[in-house]
């Protein structure tokens, strides 16, 4: 899934400009089964994603787990990063959020 694949678009009834909605990514939660990485030069968020869950798509979980990811995917070298391993609760809490803003 993309980014734009999810966000819902709406148009202002004023300007009659397109735009898209702000996704509410939930709040992830430390727990014991979360790995620690330092990363490296070159790191992104797209392929760290690839690396520890197979799936390009979960860069939100890692940018959100350790505030990353305000418009950029690269990541700075040598900072500790938190990988959540339980990725099925925030999956199902992010698309909870997503059926109640009926996107």
């Amino acid at each position: 899934m993309k980014r734009h694949e999810i966000n819902k678009k709406r148009k202002d009834p004023i300007t009659g400009r397109t735009f898209y909605s702000t996704i509410l990514y939930p709040k992830i939660e430390r727990r014991s089964s979360d790995l620690y990485v330092e990363s490296r030069a070159g790191d992104r968020l797209d392929l760290l994603a690839s690396e520890f869950y197979k799936d390009v798509t979960l860069w939100w979980i890692i940018a959100q787990a350790n505030d990353l990811g305000h418009g950029t995917m690269a990541v700075k070298g040598g900072i500790q990063l938190r990988i959540p391993m339980e990725t099925s609760e925030i999956l199902r809490t992010f698309n909870e959020g997503l059926r109640k803003r009926k996107i």
